[in-house]
């Protein structure tokens, strides 16, 4: 039987920190606030596979207040998310995700996020659709205060 989950995340946009998307650290003047790397795709991709199988999202696994996940790279999220579906003898099907993101361009990284993905949640690269779109300069996104992130992930579970 299919499963579907959709995951979000949102993050500021910051002076000082690496911008890192899909875990691939991208040139930028900014990168993302938060508690670990801060990486919207993954944990975007995150919420939507533990969503699939039903188990809440990521801060029920890697909650912000855990000194363990200061600035730890969201790799470990997907994993974990991964583990998740095989503990019901599952199987991710595939992933589909968008970056919202006035500035910089994403695309010119999407195959080696596509690598990043595939490889933490163990799965072929051809089974991830990454894309991004800007905000048309409307909105936080459009005013580049931050980042978001949106995926959908399909599961199939045995009945």
């Amino acid at each position: 039987m299919n499963h579907v989950g959709v995951g979000y995340d949102v993050h500021a946009l910051v002076p000082g920190r690496k911008l890192i998307l899909g875990g691939v650290e991208i040139p930028h003047t900014h990168g993302l606030e938060g508690h670990s790397d801060a990486d919207v795709l993954m944990h975007a991709i995150c919420d939507a596979v533990l969503g699939a199988v039903g188990k809440g999202d990521i801060g029920t696994f890697f909650p912000n207040t855990d000194p363990r996940w200061r600035n730890a790279p969201s790799r470990i999220f997907l994993e974990e998310a991964a583990h998740q579906v095989a503990l019901f003898g599952g199987t991710i099907i595939n992933i589909d995700a968008t970056i919202m993101a006035q500035q910089p361009k994403i695309m010119p990284h999407a195959e080696q996020m596509k690598g990043n993905i595939a490889k933490a949640l163990g799965i072929a690269g051809s089974k991830i659709g990454i894309k991004a779109t800007t905000n048309e300069q409307l909105g936080f996104v459009g005013r580049e205060e931050g980042m978001a992130a949106m995926a959908v992930a399909s599961v199939s579970l045995p009945d």
